[in-house]
């Protein structure tokens, strides 16, 4: 028995550590122009935080628990499995907005948004869930709004229109983020067909 245990010393609660999450990545040189756009905003918006690096812009799928220790095995064995048994085509996606999300006043993301030209990856992502749901892994159900953050900041705005930003996605990943690290780990990717 340790102190911890013992009547009237109650734990302390672990925060987690650890997310796990997958995600489509835009290729090299289109995470390039979307921190060429966000270079030509700040003047625009009066951007003043500092822009996420170009190789962890992403578009989440579907966030899969965050956890105190390292992502248990048997749920990425499940992912894995989940993800091996899709076959869908590559397809493209487009971003022609930048908008707000809400969040604390000091901390809120700036984000691209897409409308038509997200359609694929909405059937994509559907698609997947399908797939983890099959394969038992929780993964929550509900709205899917894709979006790229851009970076965080404060204040907001209406949505703003931009020159659409178009890649082919040809693959998506697994990714371990070592919470409050700004770190990512790549675990697996998987290419699409076509």
């Amino acid at each position: 028995m340790t102190q911890l245990t013992l009547p009237g010393f109650e734990a302390t609660p672990q925060l987690p550590a650890h997310r796990l999450f997958l995600a489509i990545k835009p290729d090299v040189e289109t995470a390039g122009r979307i921190a060429r756009l966000i270079d030509q905003l700040r003047p625009v918006v009066g951007f003043k935080g500092k822009a996420l690096r170009t190789e962890r812009l992403h578009v989440t799928l579907h966030h899969l628990g965050d956890f105190v220790h390292l992502p248990p095995d048997d749920i990425v064995t499940r992912v894995r499995a989940a993800a091996d048994s899709l076959a869908l085509p590559a397809f493209d996606a487009t971003f022609n907005q930048v908008v707000s999300f809400h969040g604390r006043r000091d901390h809120r993301p700036f984000v691209l948004l897409g409308d038509e030209g997200v359609a694929g990856l909405t059937a994509f992502q559907a698609a997947l869930g399908e797939a983890l749901q099959h394969a038992a892994v929780p993964a929550p159900r509900g709205a899917f709004k894709p979006h790229i953050t851009l970076l965080y900041d404060r204040g907001g705005f209406a949505p703003k229109a931009i020159e659409p930003i178009t890649w082919t996605v040809r693959e998506f990943v697994l990714i371990h983020s070592w919470l409050g690290k700004t770190r990512y780990d790549e675990l697996a990717r998987w290419p699409l067909k076509g």
